[in-house]
């Protein structure tokens, strides 16, 4: 399998390099670059590889831009340590989306995924793995539908759909309900992310998952960050930063 890495950070490369190696050494990476512009003029000279692996957030640009600029028709497994961006990633051709830093069994799957995907296709068949890439659809994808919360010593399960927001502060983080009960869970934020549909929840900042359904309305604050006003009550104020805020007044539609 041929593989092309487009990574703006040395650190991130050398690590998915090194998992490569270790789950499959007959994997070749044919080349690596760090920025939108090269990556443009190389795919407008090149039949591209069987996969790239791609982040988005590059040295001139996110990687999106790509896609804009020239034509693309290899999957991607979209490689960020910034999950707002993962409703985009499937409108282009990613197949999979991994959190950094990578973990080597959400890789292991990635490329099984991967696999099992283009063994579909045989040369009998006329599809593409474009069309393959064109086919897959968030829905698809199995999101959880219940959370287990913990009531002293009791446990119980949330439905996702009576979830309003998820919240950390010092160190915990709790669940609350639409009817406005708080419960305890023993997940991080960063789990629950992962879990979760995002065209229906977004991580607004490091204390907040917000559910759609909660967000009454968000206000300007400051220069070019967004106040985020909830149907649920909260002591600190919601603040989306700068470099969130074009995604999150994308994702609200």
């Amino acid at each position: 399998m041929k593989v092309l890495i487009i990574e703006d950070e040395a650190p991130a490369f050398r690590r998915l390099q090194k998992l490569l190696e270790e789950i499959d050494p007959s994997i070749e990476i044919v080349e690596v670059f760090d920025g939108v512009k090269e990556a443009v003029k190389w795919f407008n000279n090149h039949q591209g590889p069987d996969l790239i692996f791609m982040d988005i957030q590059l040295s001139d640009g996110l990687s999106f831009e790509i896609f804009e600029q020239t034509e693309i028709n290899n999957p991607v497994i979209f490689t960020t340590a910034f999950d707002e961006y993962m409703l985009k990633a499937f409108k282009v051709n990613s197949i999979d989306y991994l959190l950094k830093p990578i973990n080597k069994d959400d890789l292991q799957h990635s490329l099984d995924k991967y696999r099992s995907l283009k063994s579909q296709f045989s040369d009998s068949q006329p599809t593409t793995i474009q069309d393959l890439i064109k086919n897959i659809r968030l829905d698809d994808r199995k999101f959880k539908s219940r959370f287990l919360v913990k009531m002293g010593e009791k446990m119980m399960s949330v439905e996702t759909e009576d979830i309003s927001c998820f919240m950390a502060k010092s160190g915990v983080v709790f669940l609350l309900t639409k009817a406005g009960k708080k419960y305890l869970i023993d997940q991080t934020l960063d789990e629950i992310i992962r879990e979760l549909d995002p065209d229906k929840y977004y991580r607004a900042n490091r204390q907040f998952v917000l559910g759609y359904s909660s967000i009454q309305a968000v206000h300007k604050y400051g220069k070019s960050k967004l106040m985020v006003e909830t149907n649920f009550d909260h002591e600190e104020q919601i603040i989306v930063s700068s470099e969130k805020a074009t995604s999150f007044k994308e994702w609200l539609g």
